[in-house]
């Protein structure tokens, strides 16, 4: 049999086979562009009519883990609408339960520009079911940051965002590696189980294009707030023995980080340090060991994220 595949926001076939004439889009998702058409053409929908048994409808993360798929296996990178077939099959099979059958896929292109490749890496691991995306409430006080990071055991974090912006509770934005959806069923499931308000926003579009990279902002609530960029190798385990390093002495105020696969970690941090302790608090970052960089006279910083005026 022939199956069909089309991104969930250009089916314009799938719409047409169920009703049984050619359907025109109001909106064409332009990811998959090289099979993005607002209506099929008069001579493509019968011939599909009669030779193609079901159409498949795949998201854009599905997509990218497809084109992450065939470049792990061939070292080849194909374009959107080329690995649209094996994200096809891949859901065909997950959905299915298909087990001993022989699939082909088509890889139909790879006019793949450069720019394109930022999205489809950010959102590979997601369309695997390779990284979790968490919204958990913890509450706002020295040392429950580091708290809440033993209490994720082993697990791999891949994001890491915060902001203070209250006295009682604070709103942290946590990114999982995983290596499948149940994983990340798991985490919600084990952090909610030890009193975490938790929630799962790997399937979230707003989280996921927008919000993670937004976590932040001015605050009314610090007064004397030491900015820090830090560096430490990157390897199992770094994130912790970090935040370990840090204590609970002075509360953290703003926190990111973002596993990029590279040799190291690279964290923006900002402690609440009255000005009576600013001495000790420099010393204190001499003796961890990490290189840092004092930074709260940064352009960017005072503009963007420093205490509300």
């Amino acid at each position: 049999q022939v199956i069909g595949v089309e991104p969930v926001d250009a089916d314009a076939m799938a719409q047409s086979l169920a009703a049984g004439t050619r359907v025109r889009l109001n909106e064409v998702g332009m990811f998959a562009d090289g099979v993005a058409v607002q209506q099929v053409g008069v001579h493509t929908f019968p011939i599909v009519q009669a030779t193609v048994s079901e159409i498949i409808r795949v998201n854009n993360d599905e997509i990218c883990a497809a084109i992450k798929d065939i470049f792990d296996d061939t070292r080849t990178i194909v374009e959107p609408a080329g690995a649209l077939a094996l994200a096809g099959v891949k859901s065909y099979v997950e959905t299915r339960g298909v087990r001993g059958q022989c699939l082909a896929a088509v890889l139909s292109g790879a006019n793949m520009n450069f720019d394109r490749l930022r999205f489809v890496a950010e959102r590979a691991e997601l369309g695997e079911g390779r990284e979790a995306l968490l919204a958990v409430t913890i509450p706002e006080r020295p040392g429950a940051f580091r708290e809440f990071c033993a209490a994720l055991g082993t697990s791999v974090v891949t994001e890491f965002n915060y902001r203070l912006s209250g006295r009682d509770q604070a709103e942290i934005f946590v990114g999982l590696a995983t290596r499948s959806r149940q994983d990340g069923e798991r985490y919600v499931a084990r952090l909610r189980g030890l009193g975490y308000e938790t929630v799962d926003l790997s399937g979230n579009e707003m989280a996921k294009l927008h919000v993670r990279h937004m976590v932040g902002g001015r605050t009314p609530h610090v007064t004397a707030e030491r900015v820090c960029r830090f560096e430490f190798p990157e390897r199992p385990g770094a994130l912790l023995q970090f935040l370990d390093a840090l204590g609970g002495r002075w509360n953290i105020s703003l926190f990111h980080y973002r596993n990029h696969g590279a040799d190291f970690g690279r964290v923006l941090a900002a402690f609440e340090v009255p000005d009576a302790e600013r001495s000790a608090f420099e010393a204190f970052l001499s003796g961890l060991g990490y290189r840092f960089q004092l930074d709260e006279d940064n352009d960017a910083y005072r503009r963007f994220l420093g205490a509300a005026r």
